[in-house]
């Protein structure tokens, strides 16, 4: 997968997440969704196209 520029992502966390909790955090760019580790946000993130972490959430909700 290519990498999307995530220029001054604002990450954060489910509000379900407490802060001794490990959670994954998420940024919304215009054309992608980054995804990292909570614990580790040093590490490079996961970056999706926007349409596909739509389609996963939808079917998160099913």
């Amino acid at each position: 997968m290519s990498s999307y520029d995530l220029p001054g992502p604002h990450w954060f966390k489910s509000s379900y997440s407490n802060s001794t909790a490990n959670c994954v955090e998420v940024a919304f760019g215009e054309v992608a969704v980054g995804v990292r580790d909570s614990k580790v946000p040093a590490l490079p993130a996961l970056t999706v196209p926007a349409a596909a972490w739509s389609a996963f959430v939808r079917e998160l909700n099913h």
